[in-house]
């Protein structure tokens, strides 16, 4: 698998458990404040950490590590994701997979075979501002919907988020995203942090920023009135 990260130790990463980080590259989207332009748009030009070196630093650290979020980029790319993971799984972490959700196929085949312990799925916007959060012209929203419903139903620890964003969304658009994850079991809305790897930066655009937390609180609380666990994440 091509791995161009990898965080040893996280605290932040896998809820509830000590962990580390795998980051692989290559995107099926083009979120314009995606703050990992370098791994999603030029994964060629990024560092390659071979997989035995982080195989072995793993095996190593069996007893120590609870789990192993794999994330990207977007992870479901990778044609060896599932073989990768039965390595971990075969040392006996538990695995956090996070997915944009584009490719529901994939997902449906691996907690089928029971190789995922918990998953986070990006909810970019409400489905009238899709296509514009995720950055594709043409996309597919029906391949999203099938994901969604595939985690509610899927009998693991999942998580839906949104990275919310000044200049993307607003806050009455939480009344339908709220409505459409109708209770789910978690949905976490996470503060935008502005670096010089945004991909509208790259592009010449203007900047996004953050919304107020009294403004993120106002959207937790819109989104609450459908889904009991509603969480800000990443707000100061």
């Amino acid at each position: 698998m091509e791995i161009h990260g990898f965080n040893k130790t996280t605290l932040l990463d896998y809820p509830e458990y000590v962990a580390a980080t795998v980051f692989t590259g290559g995107c099926n989207f083009r979120c314009p404040f995606c703050h990992n332009a370098g791994l999603v748009m030029e994964p060629k030009r990024q560092q390659l950490i071979p997989e035995g070196e982080v195989l072995a630093h793993l095996q190593k650290r069996q007893g120590i590590l609870d789990g192993v979020c794999i994330t990207g980029g977007e992870p479901t790319l990778q044609r060896d994701l599932k073989d990768f993971i039965k390595k971990l799984k075969d040392m006996g972490y538990l695995v956090k997979l996070d997915t944009n959700g584009y490719r529901p196929q994939v997902l449906r085949e691996l907690l089928s075979e029971e190789m995922l312990d918990y998953v986070a799925m990006d909810i970019k916007a409400s489905r009238e501002k899709y296509a514009l959060a995720a950055g594709v012209s043409n996309l597919d929203l029906s391949v999203i919907e099938e994901s969604v419903e595939i985690l509610k139903s899927a009998g693991i620890p999942y998580e839906f988020r949104t990275t919310v964003v000044k200049g993307i969304h607003d806050i009455q658009e939480f009344e339908s995203i709220g409505s459409w994850l109708s209770g789910c079991r978690a949905y976490y809305l996470q503060g935008f942090q502005e670096n010089e790897n945004i991909i509208a930066l790259r592009a010449g655009a203007t900047c996004f920023s953050a919304f107020a937390p009294k403004d993120m609180e106002s959207m937790a609380e819109i989104a609450r009135k459908y889904i009991d666990k509603v969480i800000l994440r990443g707000v100061e």
